[in-house]
């Protein structure tokens, strides 16, 4: 019987409910329970793939084709549990399912309403396919008192009525912020959230107060009282010099211990935090240091590439390495005056990741002739990939190589793809379509040529499965053209079509990928192609 943990905000956003959930599920698992993380978000958007970067931060990708909050790749990290489809939900896509429901006359008749058929469908998701499971946490999007989300909260006020006594447990996230002028923490904030979640029938049993500075015996008991939870249930958490060392802090606070108190567990085992002391050791102290510029589109909000920098940070780990990270606005290279070896040459290794649209694509260009002239490690993802292999048409001579993603061209060296292999068979789709839900999505299996640079990065390996997202596609007939130029293509779909993987053989460290490597980079299992990326690096970095 799956056991279930409620997790909501109050006071303010931002105040890393997802990492909370990650961290408490990682210490879970350490104690030897099965795991498992669902986002519920209150927005109408039925999934975040069409929306903004600098609004939401990235889309994160499940292996089956999902595009989800960047929460669950905070779930993943940390607990190495490959999320699904089915755990992540927003109000957009209960209302659009409900909506076709009526539609087909599912109802028969009855008239369609929040209460029941809206909260009915949230707690089924809760519920769906947790039989297998010791825990469930459910994180709760938005901060309490948002209109947006009072279905759920009501969705899970009756389940915590319709599921067995002890089987459900809420945790609520506040803030105790520092008021400088009186030089002392304030409680009201996290008073009046807790009443605003008690007014919608949730009474906390946990209460997990982020603060900026310690939180003193007295406050907490205050807080205790007024909130009406054991002392030992709040439990301060201060920010922490790394997001990899909140489980070991929570676990130093008592989280893990209060939550399994509140389900009636006592008897526990000890949790096994060795690969988190590992982590946290190779984080806190390496033995060498790399820079590396992230040539980008979206480099005013980190977030829109949370798994990227996590991802180099794992890299870094592997080589017991820092990293500094250097985010380029790839704009700033297309302009006149653009000093771009003055940017790049301090740098031990050059990223062009992933995005959308033709601005900044010729700063990214530039990028890729400088790393391929100046013998810089180079990682292409993604889109990156793309104008490694534009920059390489062109220095073939195909001076007008383009994209058709940037408009009309007469060299279209990368172009839109309206159809490919899946297992279950050929997926089409209209180059006009909607925008959403309409990518090459998820896993698919590429073939890596037996003798090439990335089958030795992958141990040798000669198929792998990563993960997608992208709408184009590297134009078969130019491969001829691009490998005589010394661009090779290493890595293919299955059925010899699609591109996956290039690279430089005659260059110290050039590999682009089609798809998203750093989605399924963990910090105690580094993805090779990052490990490999830093390891170059570092060599570089003894060079200059």
């Amino acid at each position: 019987m799956a056991r279930f943990i409620f997790i909501t905000g109050g006071v303010v956003s931002s105040l890393g409910k997802g990492l909370m959930a990650a961290s408490l599920a990682a210490l879970l698992q350490a104690r030897g329970y099965k795991v498992r993380i669902r986002k519920f978000d209150p927005y109408l958007n039925v999934d975040p793939g069409t929306m903004s970067p600098y609004q939401h931060g990235e889309v994160y990708v499940t292996d089956d084709g999902a595009e989800t909050d960047l929460d669950l790749g905070h779930y993943e990290r940390f607990t190495g549990v490959s999320a699904r489809q089915s755990d992540n939900i927003t109000s957009g896509r209960v209302y659009r399912d409900i909506i076709a429901r009526e539609r087909r006359g599912d109802y028969l008749g009855a008239t369609v309403q929040v209460i029941p058929h809206v909260t009915d469908a949230i707690k089924a998701f809760a519920l769906d396919d947790t039989d297998d499971l010791d825990f469930v946490l459910c994180e709760i999007g938005g901060t309490v008192g948002d209109i947006e989300s009072l279905p759920f909260m009501e969705a899970i006020r009756q389940l915590r009525n319709e599921l067995e006594p002890m089987q459900t447990l809420s945790v609520h996230v506040t803030l105790v912020p520092f008021i400088a002028a009186a030089g002392e923490l304030k409680t009201k904030p996290t008073q009046h959230s807790v009443r605003e979640l008690a007014s919608l029938g949730i009474k906390p049993d946990v209460l997990l107060c982020r603060c900026e500075h310690p939180l003193p015996e007295g406050e907490r008991r205050k807080i205790a009282a007024f909130c009406n939870v054991r002392a030992e249930a709040v439990i301060p958490a201060l920010d922490a010099p790394s997001i990899y060392s909140v489980p070991l802090q929570y676990h130093h606070e008592g989280l893990d211990t209060e939550v399994l108190r509140g389900f009636g567990i006592t008897d526990a085992k000890d949790p096994d935090l060795a690969r988190w002391a590992d982590v946290t050791d190779r984080f806190f102290n390496p033995e060498g240091e790399v820079t590396i510029g992230v040539v980008g589109k979206y480099v005013g909000l980190q977030d829109a590439y949370k798994s990227l920098n996590e991802a180099l940070v794992h890299g870094g780990m592997a080589n017991r390495a820092k990293v500094n990270i250097r985010w380029l606005d790839a704009e700033l290279f297309e302009q006149d005056d653009a000093d771009i070896a003055a940017e790049l040459e301090p740098l031990h290794g050059i990223l062009v990741p992933g995005g959308f649209g033709e601005r900044g694509s010729e700063g990214k260009i530039s990028s890729v002739r400088f790393a391929r002239e100046r013998g810089v490690p180079f990682f292409g993802i993604c889109l990156g990939m793309q104008m490694a292999c534009v920059e390489g048409a062109r220095s073939a001579g195909h001076d007008a190589a383009s994209s058709t993603e940037f408009g009309t061209t007469r060299e279209p060296v990368v172009g839109v793809i309206t159809e490919w292999m899946t297992q279950e068979g050929l997926e089409t789709r209209e180059a006009d379509g909607d925008m959403g839900g309409t990518m090459r999505l998820g896993a698919y299996e590429a073939k890596l040529s037996a003798d090439s640079k990335v089958s030795g990065i992958y141990d040798g390996a000669t198929a792998i499965s990563e993960r997608h997202r992208h709408r184009y596609e590297v134009n078969s007939a130019y491969i001829e053209a691009l490998e005589r130029d010394g661009l090779v293509f290493s890595g293919m779909s299955p059925d010899g079509l699609l591109p996956e993987i290039v690279e430089r053989p005659d260059h110290p460290w050039f590999v682009g990928v089609q798809f998203h490597p750093e989605l399924k980079s963990r910090p105690f299992d580094p993805h090779p192609l990052f490990a490999g990326f830093i390891e170059a690096a570092l060599r570089q970095s003894r060079l200059v």
